[in-house]
């Protein structure tokens, strides 16, 4: 495993991160929602990238994993920007991002931003726009009000809880992809899971109609939210692979 490291940001915070020195194109893993560099498919992602003698990047946002900071201050802008600071400044040359869940969103975001360096795009159940459509627009009026008047309301489950905040809600307003298009010079591969209880799999269909370009969706249909079976797994390595071959 290669040294934790960090890169400083504004503020005094620190973005946790993971390289590994190779060829190009590198991979650079981003990663999703209240998770983390070191969960499978990131980990996976890393090895198979050694494996072919290529670089690799991997980070946690603000408030995530090995970095600083406090969650509940995070926002889709903030984590946007941890994503654009660590491209530009660990990552050098074309690169293959691999973004999963709300890391597909993001990964869009950093596409839309640097499309002079992407050489691919890989998106595992990608949540895109998912803070207004898949919070927002489904939430109870009273859960919408707590939000607006208190700021903050605490999101409980059996497994999790978590604060979703107003700054939250409004930086993904000011960070929405579907809807637009956005013209892809570099092949873009989507992988979605048909059992997706998190990302409904018909949500990948509207972030594959904003693409133009050489796009693909594979639809996995007992596939779910994390994509971690060892199918998964080996699709992830395979098209990876196929993307190395393409590109040349």
């Amino acid at each position: 495993m290669t040294d934790l490291r960090f890169l400083e940001r504004d503020g005094g915070e620190r973005i946790a991160y993971r390289k590994c020195e190779g060829g190009s194109p590198g991979i650079v893993w981003v990663g999703g929602f209240r998770s983390d560099m070191e969960g499978t498919k990131a980990q996976m992602v890393a090895e198979w990238a050694a494996r072919k003698g290529l670089a690799s990047l991997r980070f946690d946002y603000f408030g995530h994993g090995a970095s600083s900071g406090d969650f509940e201050r995070g926002t889709i802008s903030r984590w946007r920007d941890d994503a654009l600071a660590a491209f530009d400044n660990l990552s050098v040359g074309p690169q293959i991002v691999v973004g999963s869940s709300m890391g597909g969103w993001i990964s869009t975001l950093l596409a839309r931003a640097r499309p002079e360096r992407i050489a691919a795009l890989v998106l595992l159940a990608p949540a895109s726009d998912f803070t207004e459509t898949l919070m927002w627009a489904i939430m109870p009026e009273e859960v919408r009000r707590e939000i607006v008047e208190k700021g903050r309301w605490l999101y409980r489950s059996e497994d999790d809880s978590y604060p979703i905040t107003s700054d939250l809600i409004e930086s993904g307003r000011e960070n929405l992809v579907l809807g637009e298009t956005l013209d892809v010079a570099y092949p873009v591969r989507i992988i979605q899971g048909m059992a997706d209880r998190d990302m409904p799999w018909r949500h990948a269909l509207k972030l594959v109609d904003c693409l133009k370009g050489d796009v693909r969706l594979t639809l996995i249909k007992c596939g779910e939210h994390r994509l971690s079976a060892p199918s998964d797994l080996k699709l992830i390595e395979q098209t990876l692979e196929t993307l190395r071959e393409q590109i040349g």
